[in-house]
């Protein structure tokens, strides 16, 4: 990894981590997009699920009077239930299929919500959304509309949205780079230096995307998250499709 990609890459991580910090997502698929422009795709996904958890810890910190614990233990146990089935599986992503799950993922914010109706205050709906979205996250690297159609919907407020999503992403990221660790481990003592040095610029841009949340309205806060996602699907998609030809 070169000087000036690391010099990009940090200055991702500060845009990413703002976008995050506004919307609960949308920074990490676009991180991820980044990454796997320069890395081996589960390189990738083990390096953005590191640059994640620190972005989204910092996002649950300043957030942390937010969190619904009860919510955000029922989706750990779907999520532990999603790793054990790929891990016996014996799973390995590849980039064409990963580039296209992402560019699907956008249609289910658009799912009409008399047509699916779910609710992550909901234990059972809560459980789903970790085995859902965790074991997407596990399997693509992300997994942002799968877990937003569950909390979107709900009758919670945006903080509460944003910061129990945050500590539902902190787990989800952890056992991702876990999982993908044999992966990560062909990187080079310099470029996990690099990696490091990219917290403090996760912090910076989730500080600044949380002062911007505060000043968003509920109604904005799910508009744009809607079109800012489906955008970034529609990137993926097509490079999805490219890849295909």
């Amino acid at each position: 990894m070169s000087l000036w990609v690391s010099a990009a890459l940090l200055l991702a991580v500060f845009g990413t981590s703002t976008l995050s910090g506004v919307f609960g997502m949308a920074g990490g698929l676009v991180l991820l997009g980044i990454l796997l422009a320069i890395l081996p795709v589960g390189t990738a996904i083990a390096v953005q699920g590191a640059i994640q958890i620190v972005a989204n810890g910092s996002r649950a910190f300043l957030s942390r009077a937010y969190i619904d614990w009860k919510i955000l233990g029922m989706i750990c146990l779907g999520l532990l239930v999603a790793g054990i089935i790929l891990f016996i599986v014996r799973y390995t992503p590849d980039l064409t299929t990963v580039c296209i799950a992402i560019g699907l993922l956008p249609i289910l914010v658009w799912i009409p919500k008399s047509w699916l109706e779910l609710d992550a205050s909901k234990p059972l709906h809560a459980f789903f959304c970790g085995l859902l979205g965790g074991g997407l996250n596990l399997a693509v690297g992300v997994s942002g509309p799968t877990v937003d159609i569950f909390f979107i919907r709900t009758q919670m407020d945006r903080r509460k949205i944003i910061a129990t999503k945050a500590a539902t992403q902190v787990v989800s990221h952890a056992a991702k780079v876990v999982f993908y660790w044999n992966a990560a481990a062909v990187l080079t003592p310099l470029e996990w230096g690099a990696i490091a040095l990219a917290a403090p610029f996760a912090i910076a841009g989730t500080s600044a995307g949380h002062w911007i949340l505060q000043r968003l309205t509920d109604a904005n806060f799910r508009s744009w998250t809607r079109w800012i996602v489906t955008a970034i699907g529609i990137f993926y998609l097509g490079r999805g499709i490219s890849l295909l030809i």
